[in-house]
């Protein structure tokens, strides 16, 4: 048998402990169904291409979601360990988190909300959406082929309005990911809305994010006289604002950083400041600014006051791949589409399309360099680096060709009949 196949095949044995066995069976159906299929993945849509030859009850998938015995919290927990296995074997490892809404149909859909629609809103207008509101925990993984790196899921939480707010599910996350691994430090970024974790001690863990321009910051407290009476000044004098302050530095320090795969220019500065409100240990606020004056100001701020400006700006801007995770699973797995509505069905189908997400990644790089060779395009020629696209691409092209081997033979497949099928197939979503 192809060594492909084998790889996937161990992949998807690789979690079944978490299910028992006749449900593990359904469950490899139907995630290799979920990667063929060809029309809405609905799980009447993905049957036909789990399980052909109807060997199974068709209820038997349509209670995997809402009814079948397993937990979302250790299938997460071995698809962490093994990817940082593969992509960290040493050193810090490095995650984002951010939240999405993956939009549902139904009035009675379990954990659905109206929520504000990111994509589709702007600075004067926002717009909602009915669906679940998730908060995402990716693990930053930087290809071989360099460029922007990519985004793999390996938690995530449901928000529920009345119950924990997204900065509690968030930590929530990161507690669980570093007590899985309890010897290994973490580096931890996410957006400006996620920055009074910079003040949510979790041990082994180093937060950094966007600081809002108008923080009230403080300068660190002065040493008390030592025959003064009272107790230690808790914090010093009132700084200016990040804004303000950025107007004002003179003693700006070019650098060169990576972002999103590009080297480029800035002037950085950086300095050790208490954000009072939020922690009250030192946090480092650095300010980034395009010497060429087409960007605005970026500020951060950092737990880890050691920390270099450069290393921040590098570490912050890896931050959009999660975005190009949510992108990927709603567009091309369409992870807002399987029609379960009660019970953890709903929270259950997001979580299997964000794990397959990084499981197709995953396999994806475990091939040898030809299996993950471009294919050609007339009018692409210059593609720099592989897609999601072309990842699912080439595995549905191993899985349809090894299923084509089972139903016509081994002799079939080299006919130019069934080449031009199966890249067909490969590219169809």
């Amino acid at each position: 048998m192809d060594t492909t196949i084998t790889t996937w095949t161990s992949l998807i044995n690789y979690f079944s402990g978490v299910f028992t066995a006749p449900t593990f069976g359904i469950f490899a159906s139907l995630m290799t169904g979920w990667i063929l299929c060809t029309a809405r993945r609905t799980t009447t849509g993905m049957m036909p291409f789990a399980d052909p030859q109807k060997k199974r009850p068709h209820d038997a998938f349509h209670r995997l979601f809402p009814a079948a015995r397993w937990t979302t919290s250790e299938l997460w927990r071995l698809l962490a360990l093994l990817l940082v296995d593969v992509f960290y074997p040493t050193g810090e490892i490095l995650l984002y988190l951010d939240d999405t809404v993956f939009r549902r149909n139904g009035r009675k859909v379990e954990g659905a909300g109206w929520h504000r629609d990111a994509v589709r809103s702007t600075g004067t207008k926002i717009v909602y959406a009915w669906g679940l509101k998730l908060v995402v925990l990716t693990l930053c993984v930087r290809a071989p082929w360099g460029g922007e790196p990519l985004g793999l899921p390996i938690n995530l939480r449901l928000y529920r309005k009345g119950q924990s707010n997204l900065i509690d599910l968030a930590e929530e996350m990161l507690r669980e990911v570093t007590q899985w691994l309890p010897q290994r430090e973490f580096i931890a970024g996410g957006d400006g809305f996620y920055a009074t974790l910079v003040g949510r001690k979790i041990r082994h863990l180093e937060f950094i994010s966007r600081i809002r321009c108008d923080a009230k910051i403080f300068a660190l407290p002065s040493r008390k006289p030592k025959h003064q009476r009272g107790p230690h000044p808790k914090k010093g004098r009132r700084l200016p604002c990040p804004q303000k302050m950025a107007a004002r530095v003179t003693s700006w320090k070019t650098v060169r950083t990576l972002e999103r795969g590009k080297e480029r220019r800035r002037q950085v500065y950086t300095r050790e400041v208490l954000w009072y409100e939020v922690s009250h240990q030192p946090v480092l606020l650095t300010i980034s600014r395009d010497p060429e004056g087409i960007e605005e100001d970026d500020y951060f701020v950092g737990s880890n006051v050691a920390r270099s400006a450069t290393q921040v700006v590098n570490i912050f801007s890896g931050r959009w791949c999660i975005e190009d995770t949510f992108k990927n699973t709603k567009q091309y797995l369409g992870v807002q589409e399987p029609q379960t509505w009660k019970g953890p069905g709903p929270e259950r189908a997001a979580v299997l399309g964000c794990w397959l997400y990084s499981l197709v990644w995953l396999w994806y790089l475990l091939q040898k360099k030809n299996a993950r060779k471009l294919p050609k395009i007339p009018w692409y020629p210059h593609k720099p680096y592989p897609s999601f696209q072309d990842a699912l691409a080439c595995l549905r092209r191993v899985l349809w060709k090894e299923r084509i081997k089972v139903w016509f033979g081994k002799t079939s497949v080299h006919d130019k009949v069934f080449e031009f099928l199966i890249e067909a197939l490969a590219s169809a979503a």
